[in-house]
């Protein structure tokens, strides 16, 4: 009875932890640039004489699918769609760099080009700062282009240009901010060949009807573990009265 409550039990968790990693994609499924996060099952065997036989699951989100998701045209001049597997660089808060796909840019208070979480955008200088007052777009290359609304006439001037990066031949991982990270640390090298799609916006590529045939699959392996674990409590009664018996 040990086993089986040890391999059922254990199961139960790995199906708790799905059903989280389910339940955090489909509360995104309408978030920019959003990648659906994929689950590792790791089975780990004791070791030790009686022991081979009592296995655990273990259960970690460990990366995303990086399909691309719909582009839909905004018209915005600071919308940018990211091409092939390109990610913008942004700053997390902590000084450190990360990456996303999420392009819905705007100016904060203070003059810093912000994506829709509030990171920081990074250029190949660092966070970019722009003049006060100043009509942003942003180009096909990833220039930052400033016109001065005094000057409507002027051509507009590049003060900066978006860091971007492809992940390609790198191993990153997705952390719990959702942002992606250089596994080990590190930073990404500057892609100059991506292009971006402006006036655009990539949409989240989770698939809402496949992620509700995901949770019911969950929600029934998870019943069907509780079930296992009800079938060895009952066969350990029958044993006990058994012993009894004798």
């Amino acid at each position: 009875m040990d086993r089986m409550i040890w391999t059922a039990v254990s199961g139960m968790s790995a199906s708790m932890a799905r059903q989280r990693m389910i339940a955090s994609n489909m509360a995104n499924a309408q978030t920019i640039g959003f990648r659906a996060e994929v689950m590792r099952f790791t089975p780990i065997t004791l070791e030790g004489p009686g022991q081979e036989v009592r296995a655990m699951s273990d259960a970690e989100v460990h990366g995303a699918q990086m399909a691309p998701g719909a582009m839909i045209q905004t018209g915005r001049a600071l919308d940018v769609a990211m091409q092939g597997d390109a990610l913008l660089s942004v700053d997390p808060g902590d000084g450190s760099e990360a990456y996303t796909r999420r392009g819905d840019l705007s100016v904060s208070p203070n003059g810093v080009l912000v994506n829709g979480e509030g990171f920081a955008v990074l250029g190949e200088d660092g966070p970019i700062a722009l003049p006060p007052g100043s009509e942003v777009s942003v180009a096909p290359d990833g220039a930052v282009l400033v016109r001065n609304r005094a000057d409507p006439e002027a051509p507009p001037q590049p003060v900066a240009r978006l860091k971007l990066a492809n992940w390609r031949g790198s191993r990153i991982e997705k952390t719990l901010d959702g942002l992606f990270r250089v596994s080990g640390g590190g930073v990404l090298p500057q892609d100059l060949s991506t292009r971006l799609l402006t006036g655009t916006l990539e949409q989240s590529n989770v698939s809402p009807s496949q992620v509700l045939i995901e949770m019911v699959e969950a929600q029934r392996l998870y019943d069907m573990r509780t079930k296992l674990v009800a079938t060895a409590k009952e066969l350990d009664e029958g044993g006990a009265s058994l012993m009894r018996l004798s």
